[in-house]
C-alpha cells in the first residue's frame, strides 16, 4: 500500500500525450516523515503514523514534542492503516516522498469538504420548490410537507435545511497524471474534496 500526505493547490487542466484533456487538482506533497508505527501488541491495531510540515515549538503541548523529540515538529499528522507484514517495512523517522507513486497509479484521496453553513433544501438536497405559476408567493424555494397526516409526526431521516458541508468524503479510482517527487507535486484527475490548503490523504 502506498500513501502520502498532501495540501490541495487548485485545479488545472492536463493533457496527455494524445492530446487529450484531463480536469485534474495539484497536489503539494512535500516529504512526509514516519513518527511512530502503531502494533497490534502495544496499540491493538497496526499502522503507520506519518507527519507533514512544520510547527512553532511554542504551539507544540508537552505531548507531541516528547513523541517528536529527534524528529522536528509537524503540521499534520495521521494515520495511514496497514498489515502486520507492510508495517516492519517502515521505521521511524523514514521519509516518504511523491516519489511513491507513478503517472498510471489508481489512487484514493481523503479531505474535508467545504463548509457551506447552514443551507436550505434546494441547494442542500437539490429540490426543485414550489410552482412559479399565478397563486405562488413564497413558496419558490419552501420543502413543502413534511409529514404524514395519520402519523402526525415527521419521520427519522426527512430531508430538511440544515448544516452543509464540513464532512469527511473519500474520492476513489483517480488516476495520477504526473509527479514531481522533487518539488513535492503531484497531479490527480478530477476534483478533489476541499478549498485551497486543505490536508488530503492520498492512498494507492
Amino acid at each position: 500500500m502506498k500513501f502520502i500526505l498532501g495540501t490541495k493547490e487548485e485545479m488545472v487542466q492536463f493533457f496527455d500525450q494524445t492530446g487529450k484533456a484531463y480536469a485534474a487538482t495539484l497536489i503539494t506533497a512535500t516529504p512526509n516523515k514516519v513518527s511512530d508505527i502503531r502494533t497490534t501488541e502495544r496499540d491493538g491495531y497496526t499502522a503507520v503514523q506519518v507527519g507533514m510540515g512544520t510547527k512553532a515549538d511554542k504551539n507544540l503541548g508537552k505531548a507531541q514534542k516528547g513523541a517528536w523529540k529527534d524528529l522536528g515538529s509537524f503540521r499534520f499528522v495521521r494515520e495511514f492503516r496497514v498489515d502486520a507484514g507492510e508495517a516492519g517495512k517502515y521505521e521511524r523517522g523514514a521519509v516518504i516522498d511523491a516519489g511513491v507513486f507513478a503517472p498510471g497509479d489508481k489512487v484514493a484521496v481523503s479531505g474535508i469538504t467545504k463548509g457551506k453553513g447552514f443551507q436550505g433544501v434546494v441547494k442542500r438536497h437539490g429540490f426543485h420548490g414550489g410552482p412559479r405559476s399565478h397563486g405562488q408567493k413564497h413558496s419558490e424555494r419552501e420543502p413543502g410537507s413534511i409529514g404524514a397526516t395519520g402519523p402526525q409526526r415527521v419521520f427519522k431521516g426527512r430531508r430538511m435545511a440544515g448544516r452543509m458541508g464540513a464532512d469527511r468524503v473519500t474520492v476513489k479510482e483517480l488516476t495520477v497524471l504526473a509527479v514531481d517527487a522533487e518539488g513535492g507535486k503531484m497531479l490527480i484527475s478530477g476534483a478533489l474534496p476541499g478549498r485551497r490548503g486543505t490536508l488530503l490523504e492520498v492512498r494507492g
